[in-house]
C-alpha cells in the first residue's frame, strides 16, 4: 500500500481500495501542528496565503481528519473508516464546498465573480441539519474574499454561533479583502511560499522538469507552477514573451487575435493568462530598470535589460497599475480580444518617443 492509497470498510464489511493525493511536504508540518490541537479545533479557521501554495489541499486534509470516525493518534484521518471512503469518493454528505460558481439545471458549473448571498444561505440551512454520520460537519469557502458583501453579512451569525460540531474553513488568497467582521471571528493559519528546493523536488515528483523556471513564473507557488507547466500554456507564453520583447514590431491586433484561437468558453481564461503575463513582464521590467533581477521571467533577462533603458518609469508604473485593475474585471462580459488589443497598444506606447509623457 503506497502513501496515498487507503482502504475503506463499507457497511457490509468489504474492503474497498481508494486514493487521495498525499499532502505536499511543506504542508505536512503545518497540518501536524494544527491537528495536535484537534480537541480544541476552532469553529472557524481562516487559511490564508498566496494563490497556489496548497491552501485548498490543506483544508481538504483537515476536513478528512475532522470527519474521520477513527482518527490516528496524531489526529489525521485513518483512511479506513466509512467516512474516509465517502470523502475519497467526493460524496460525504457532511462536507460541502462553497465556491464562486453557478450551476445550471444539468449541473454544469460556470465561474462567477462572487459568491452570492444565496449560496451562503444554502450553506446556513445545511449547517442546521443533523450530521448524517453523527461525527462533524465541515464546510470550505474558497476563495473567501469572493463573498459578496451581503453574503459575508449573512454568514456572520453562523460564525458567531455555529451549531455544535460544525466547522467552517475559509480559504483566502487575499485575506485583506475580507470584511474585518469576518476575519476577526476566525482563527488564522498562514501558509507561506515554500522553500524553492522543496517545491522543485515536489514538481519533479509530479512530472515537471525544469521546475525552477516554472516556479519563477508562478511566483514560487508550486500548485500554480503545476498548472503552468502545461505544454500548450508554455508555448503560448513563449509567443507572447517574444512579441513583448520587441515592442517596435509588436502587432497588437495580430497578437490579441491569438485569444480567439481558444474555444469560446476558454477565451476569458486566455485573456486572464495574457494579462498575468503582462503584469509579470512589467513588474520584472521595473525591477531591472531599478538595477535588480527579474523575478518572474529570468529566462528573458537579456530582453528585459535591453528594454529597461528605454522605458519611462512613471509611465511603466501607471501602465502596471492599469493592468492590475483590468485583471479584476476579467470575468466581466467584455470582448477578450478587444481588451487585449487595447492593453497591447498601451504597452507599445511605453517605448515610443513620447512614452514618458503619455498616461
Amino acid at each position: 500500500m503506497t502513501g496515498d492509497e487507503w482502504a475503506d470498510g463499507d457497511d457490509t464489511g468489504a474492503v474497498i481500495a481508494h486514493r487521495w493525493p498525499a499532502l505536499a511536504p511543506w504542508l505536512q508540518p503545518i497540518a501536524a501542528a494544527a491537528l495536535q490541537r484537534r480537541d480544541r479545533w476552532p469553529h472557524a479557521l481562516l487559511i490564508a496565503g498566496p494563490r497556489g501554495v496548497g491552501k485548498r489541499a490543506l483544508a481538504a486534509h483537515f476536513a478528512r481528519s475532522l470527519l474521520c470516525e477513527a482518527p490516528a493518534a496524531d489526529g489525521a484521518a485513518c483512511g479506513q473508516c466509512t467516512s474516509c471512503g465517502y470523502v475519497a469518493a467526493g460524496q460525504h454528505p457532511d462536507f460541502v464546498r462553497v465556491e464562486p460558481v453557478e450551476l445550471d439545471e444539468e449541473g454544469n458549473a460556470t465561474p462567477t465573480d462572487v459568491i452570492k448571498v444565496d449560496a451562503i444561505r444554502r450553506l446556513i440551512d445545511w449547517t442546521q441539519v443533523t450530521s448524517h454520520r453523527r461525527r462533524a460537519k465541515v464546510a470550505m469557502i474558497a476563495p473567501a474574499e469572493a463573498m459578496h458583501y451581503a453574503a459575508a453579512n449573512a454568514l456572520l451569525k453562523t460564525l458567531e454561533e455555529p451549531p455544535p460540531g460544525t466547522f467552517l474553513m475559509l480559504v483566502a488568497h487575499r485575506p485583506g479583502g475580507l470584511p474585518p467582521t469576518i476575519a476577526s471571528r476566525c482563527r488564522r493559519l498562514i501558509v507561506a511560499i515554500p522553500d524553492r528546493r522543496a517545491a522543485g523536488a515536489w514538481l519533479e515528483a509530479n512530472g515537471v522538469s525544469g521546475g525552477e523556471g516554472i516556479l519563477a513564473q508562478a511566483g514560487g507557488a508550486p500548485y500554480r507552477a503545476l498548472e503552468l507547466a502545461d505544454r500548450a500554456h508554455q508555448a503560448e507564453r513563449a509567443a507572447w514573451m517574444t512579441a513583448l520583447a520587441s515592442p517596435q514590431s509588436l502587432a497588437p491586433i495580430t497578437l490579441a487575435a491569438r485569444i480567439e484561437l481558444a474555444g469560446r468558453d476558454e477565451r476569458r481564461d486566455r485573456l486572464a493568462a495574457s494579462i498575468d503575463w503582462l503584469i509579470a513582464w512589467t513588474a520584472d521590467l521595473a525591477r531591472v530598470a531599478a538595477g535588480g533581477r527579474p523575478a518572474f521571467n529570468p529566462d528573458r533577462s537579456g530582453d528585459l535589460a535591453a528594454l529597461a533603458v528605454r522605458v519611462a518609469r512613471i509611465s511603466l508604473f501607471r501602465y502596471h497599475q492599469s493592468l492590475l485593475r483590468q485583471r479584476t474585471l476579467v470575468t466581466h462580459p467584455l470582448q477578450p480580444r478587444l481588451v487585449a488589443e487595447a492593453l497591447l497598444i498601451d504597452y507599445r506606447r511605453l517605448f515610443e518617443p513620447d512614452g514618458g509623457t503619455t498616461g
